[in-house]
């Protein structure tokens, strides 16, 4: 449970103060999905910018002493990899392509491609960094090796990418995304509820919605153009849920490692739904009805549509 968020200004539509000021909204709405840690990425001329904290969005100072035409952005639920040492946190970089990666999700096959990959040793604990290192073995950063990291991961995922061409990738798994577009510059987040929040704190009208369905890559470039691209997405959310009730002929090893992030992502759903009046009863009776952790999770964020008189009263 992370939120991704950011912006594109194709068009030189906005100077340092407007992007300072979106960044600063539309990172604090994505708190709903995580406080443990906030962090953006940005290229300052020919040099990447990553700026991350163990913070909440709320608590962070965004100030740009360029005009960064993409910003890359991420606040972050901990899963895997204590949030306290900051290189655990996201954006994650790559010296070696020169890319910046956040995700959205939990991957449970993170050590079993270490392995069989035979990916170097690293001191950064969270699962997500394996997907830089999968796009590094092949020593370059296109649709091509993007769409050979997003068949190996199995788990749940969105990722962002931002490359040292000012290009950014969306990679769509099955977490959400929502991106919309303006006269001259994209804006966008994890989902369309936050977006739409901070949109109106913005006082920002007029967009049109852009279209992204799972198993799709979009390259959004420095003009502000798109490329669509597609991967296969053979191990979704529904297929993890079987996965970790025993529904796999995998090996007990993978399926024991899949099941104990199950268990967290599961803790991390009670905490959270803890905090906003949603009770821990509530949600195992979700899934003992068959509603899976994103459908959980979205009625979490969206606990007002879901009180007595429109959803308790039916359970």
């Amino acid at each position: 449970m992370c939120c991704l968020f950011g912006l594109i200004d194709y068009g030189n539509m906005l100077t340092i103060r407007n992007k300072e000021k979106i960044i600063k909204v539309l990172s604090k709405e994505c708190e709903a999905r995580g406080t443990d840690a906030t962090g953006v990425a940005y290229m300052t001329g020919n040099k990447m910018t990553i700026y991350k904290k163990a913070l909440p969005a709320g608590k962070m100072k965004f100030k740009f002493n360029s005009n960064p035409s993409v910003i890359m952005g991420h606040t972050r639920m901990t899963t895997k990899g204590s949030e306290k040492n900051n290189i655990n946190n996201h954006p994650f970089y790559s010296a070696k392509l020169g890319f910046a990666l956040a995700h959205n999700g939990v991957l449970y096959n993170d050590k079993t491609i270490r392995k069989t990959e035979k990916l170097p040793k690293t001191k950064i604990e969270t699962d997500s960094y394996v997907a830089v290192q999968l796009i590094e073995k092949h020593k370059t950063l296109n649709f091509d090796t993007i769409k050979n990291m997003a068949e190996k991961v199995e788990g749940s995922f969105c990722f962002t990418i931002l490359d040292k061409e000012k290009n950014l990738y969306i990679i769509k798994g099955d977490n959400p995304m929502c991106i919309v577009r303006f006269n001259g510059f994209y804006i966008y987040a994890s989902t369309k509820e936050i977006l739409t929040k901070a949109l109106k704190k913005l006082g920002l009208k007029y967009y049109k919605e852009i279209n992204i369905k799972t198993g799709e890559i979009l390259k959004i470039n420095i003009l502000g153009n798109i490329i669509r691209h597609e991967f296969d997405m053979d191990f979704g959310y529904s297929y993890w849920n079987n996965y970790c009730w025993g529904y796999s002929s995998r090996s007990k090893d993978i399926a024991n490692e899949a099941k104990s992030v199950y268990d967290e992502y599961l803790n991390d759903l009670i905490y959270y739904g803890k905090s906003v009046g949603f009770d821990e009863e509530t949600i195992l009776e979700l899934l003992d009805l068959g509603y899976d952790y994103m459908d959980i999770e979205d009625m979490i964020y969206n606990f007002d549509y879901y009180r007595e008189d429109n959803f308790c009263g039916e359970i």
